[in-house]
């Protein structure tokens, strides 16, 4: 489960592991990658995977579950469930030449690939220690949904990969105490029946 800092916490772990898997391209000036919204022109050498959050999403398969109960030994409370967030990333090469972009790519495709599901050591932040796992899946753009990504942050159409992470909880802050029942009177056939609580 991942407090208001999950989302953060999961760009920092696609991050880490883009970072890691480029490292063996080049023993000169091996890429790394970058979280970047694209705002600015990207800096380089050295070249670089930039990883644009660019949309966040509830998921709708995911609506709809049922509050989470605390476990004892601690105080009885409630929780609204936590909402199951989409997160859709872009990857972008820079720096070096079109060889060098097209393999950071490929090393990208390669990871997510091999290993399309994150969890356990893997995860840092809220999401450490925990039970989550995040999903990664190559998203199908069309050339124009892409180029509508590219002109939203008013940025000329570069080659890039698209990923949706999923399912990434987001607790509720929300929790209120749960009175246990203490007695339960049942009075007679086709009588109602009484429930009291402190």
């Amino acid at each position: 489960m991942g407090d208001f800092g999950v989302i953060a916490d999961v760009s920092s772990v696609i991050v880490d592991t883009l970072t890691r898997s480029l490292r063996g391209l080049s023993q000169v000036e091996p890429p790394v990658a970058e979280l970047n919204d694209l705002s600015e022109t990207v800096q380089t050498p050295p070249p670089k995977l930039t990883v644009f959050l660019y949309e966040i999403a509830e998921d709708p398969a995911s609506r709809n579950r049922p509050p989470v109960r605390s476990l004892p030994p601690a105080p009885p409370t409630i929780r609204r469930p936590p909402m199951a967030l989409l997160l859709r990333y872009l990857i972008t090469p820079w720096g070096g030449d079109q060889e060098t972009q097209h393999r950071m790519l490929g090393r990208a495709l390669q990871t997510f690939h091999d290993d399309a599901v994150l969890d356990g050591a893997r995860l840092s932040g809220s999401l450490a220690g925990g039970t989550d796992a995040l999903h990664l899946t190559l998203t199908p753009l069309t050339l124009d949904q892409k180029s509508w990504v590219w002109y939203a942050i008013q940025k000329p159409y570069r080659l890039s990969l698209n990923y949706e992470v999923r399912v990434v909880d987001l607790d509720s802050a929300a929790e209120r105490p749960v009175r246990p029942v203490r007695t339960r009177t049942i009075e007679g056939a086709g009588a109602v029946e009484r429930t009291t609580t402190p």
